[in-house]
């Protein structure tokens, strides 16, 4: 069971997670980022790689407020747009949603449309600017 935290502590992780990832020390020849101070809420010594670009964990605030057992964290950061979102759910069950048999009948029989040639110029016209 998670302990319910109070907005103001989450508040405070939220605004060390902002504080680390602005003032961290960019290694432009390793290509990555080290914390310069230590982040005792995020978990982060001073130091610590928080950034780099092959093979590397990087920090997840969601896990952060799992590991402090913050209750609902659904509510706090919304979810990876990989496992899916609101984003996800409209492509996937409303776009593509079937189209009902009477339409596709009526479409059967409808005329076809003419295929109208490609604009010369790119639909520019024939001036030249």
């Amino acid at each position: 069971m998670g302990i319910a935290l109070n907005d103001e502590a989450v508040k405070e992780i939220k605004m060390q997670w902002e504080r680390l990832w602005q003032e961290r020390i960019d290694d432009k020849v390793k290509a990555e980022g080290i914390a310069n101070m230590d982040y005792s809420l995020l978990f982060v010594e001073r130091g610590t790689v928080v950034f780099a670009t092959r093979n590397f964990k990087q920090l997840d605030f969601r896990d952060i407020l799992e590991q402090h057992r913050v209750i609902d964290v659904d509510r706090i950061v919304p979810p990876d747009p990989s496992i899916g979102g609101w984003g996800k759910f409209i492509r996937t069950a409303i776009v593509g949603q079937r189209v009902p048999r009477r339409i596709k009948r009526a479409q059967q029989y409808a005329a076809p449309e003419k295929r109208k040639q490609q604009l010369k110029k790119g639909g520019r016209g024939w001036l030249h600017v």
